[in-house]
Parts: C-alpha cells; sequence; structure tokens
C-alpha cells in the first residue's frame, strides 16, 4: 500500500505532529517574544547595528562588514562571505531585542573567528544537509513507486545528513546565544536589569532550533517506517 509522505495518516505521523504543533509553539513563541521587547528600548539607546560593530571590532573582526537585509528576523553570519547580516529592525532598531540579536549574531562571528569547531563541523555538514532535505522524498517515492528498497535506504541515508545538521545547530546556537550575553555585559551595553529580557528574547529563538530538530527526528522515524512498511 501506498503511502504519501504529506498527507493522510501514513506511517510515523504519531511522531510528527507532535513534533510541527511543537514547531509551532516554537514559531509563535520566538515572534511574541521579540515583539515584546522590541518595543522596549535599550538604556544606551544604541542600534543593532551600533552594537555588532562595537562588538566585532572590540574582538578584533575590524574586517567583516555588516550589511543590511530584507525580511523579519532574518539576521544571519555568512561563514563564508565573512559578513554579518540583520534586517530593518535589528539593523536600526534600539530595543533590547534589537541589540540581543544582533549580539547573538556577532556571537557566530566569534565562533568563526577562534575556530569554533561545532560551527566548522556545521558548515562542512550543510551543502550535504540541504541536499539531502531536498533529494530524500524524490528517492523515497521513486523507491516505493519502483519498489526499490534501495533508492528509499539511500534517502534516508541523505536525511540523516540534515539530522545531524539540526542536532549540531543546537550547541552552536546555544554557544552563540553565551557569548552575546557575555560581550554584551563585558562591554557595558546593557544594564544588570536588561540580562534577563535579553536572554528572554535568545532563549525563545533557540527554542525554533529545538523544534526544528525534533521535526528532522520525527521525519527520519517516519521514513524509516515507511522502510519497514514497504518491505
Amino acid at each position: 500500500m501506498f503511502y504519501s509522505p504529506y498527507y493522510g495518516l501514513g506511517p510515523g505521523m504519531i511522531f510528527l505532529i507532535p513534533a510541527i504543533i511543537f514547531a509551532m509553539y516554537a514559531q509563535m513563541k520566538v515572534r511574541s517574544t521579540f515583539n515584546k521587547y522590541l518595543s522596549i528600548q535599550n538604556t544606551r539607546g544604541y542600534t543593532g547595528a551600533q552594537v555588532a560593530r562595537m562588538l566585532l571590532d572590540r574582538n578584533g573582526m575590524h574586517h567583516i562588514p555588516i550589511e543590511y537585509i530584507g525580511g523579519h528576523l532574518s539576521d544571519h553570519y555568512d561563514p563564508r562571505k565573512k559578513v554579518l547580516r540583520l534586517s530593518q529592525s535589528v539593523y536600526n532598531g534600539t530595543s533590547i531585542a534589537s541589540i540581543s540579536v544582533a549580539a547573538h549574531e556577532v556571537g557566530h562571528a566569534i565562533q568563526d573567528n577562534v575556530g569554533y569547531i561545532p560551527l566548522a563541523l556545521r558548515n562542512t555538514i550543510a551543502p550535504i544537509a540541504s541536499f539531502g532535505s531536498q533529494a530524500v522524498w524524490l528517492l523515497v517515492f521513486a523507491g516505493l513507486i519502483l519498489g526499490i528498497g534501495s533508492l528509499i535506504d539511500i534517502g534516508i541515508l541523505f536525511y540523516l545528513a540534515a539530522v545531524i545538521f539540526q542536532v549540531i545547530t543546537l550547541p552552536v546556537e546555544f554557544n552563540a546565544s553565551s557569548r552575546a550575553i557575555e560581550q554584551l555585559q563585558i562591554n557595558g551595553l546593557i544594564t544588570s536589569i536588561e540580562v534577563a529580557p535579553s536572554k528572554k528574547v535568545l532563549n525563545a529563538a533557540a527554542l525554533t532550533y529545538v523544534a526544528a530538530m525534533a521535526v528532522s527526528i520525527a521525519q527520519l522515524l517516519r521514513l524509516m517506517l515507511l522502510r519497514n512498511r514497504r518491505d
């Protein structure tokens, strides 16, 4: 019997549905927390871009430019091009949320600069993980339709790289947040009262990575059940 990977109550949905619900909750949590502290200005009055520039310079990374990028919560550090990109609400924002997110991205730049091993490992596996997450269902569909179990096995192996990527992402993100709080504090960019709100913003963001990992693991389990049921 053929089960669609995306529709109906095929095998593994018992794992996938709770993971998806958790992911939806995580997205709502990060947006609500970010929006809450986006309306609370930081005491120093610095913008996210100013904070990022100061922290980069004070950590000897004068060469890393800061660029504006469109979108909402699209902020990131690009380790390949050595550039830090901030969205409008972070780049120009003077809120606690703005400087917290900016500092978090600087945390990634610091990781890259000091050779943080989990980040290097994540960057190495990223291309394989990206391919695996895109090719998995094509291989699974082909395997099910043609009755070739080895194609499903190859798809599962490729998707396993995507799962490993999500698992490695967790320590990378938590470490970047820890570095962000430390940098904001030691450089006097937030007061003692602002530490807790800043942590709430970053913890909410980290929850989305936990949810992404949960969804990936649930999908992997579902793939394995599909493979076993095919047999």
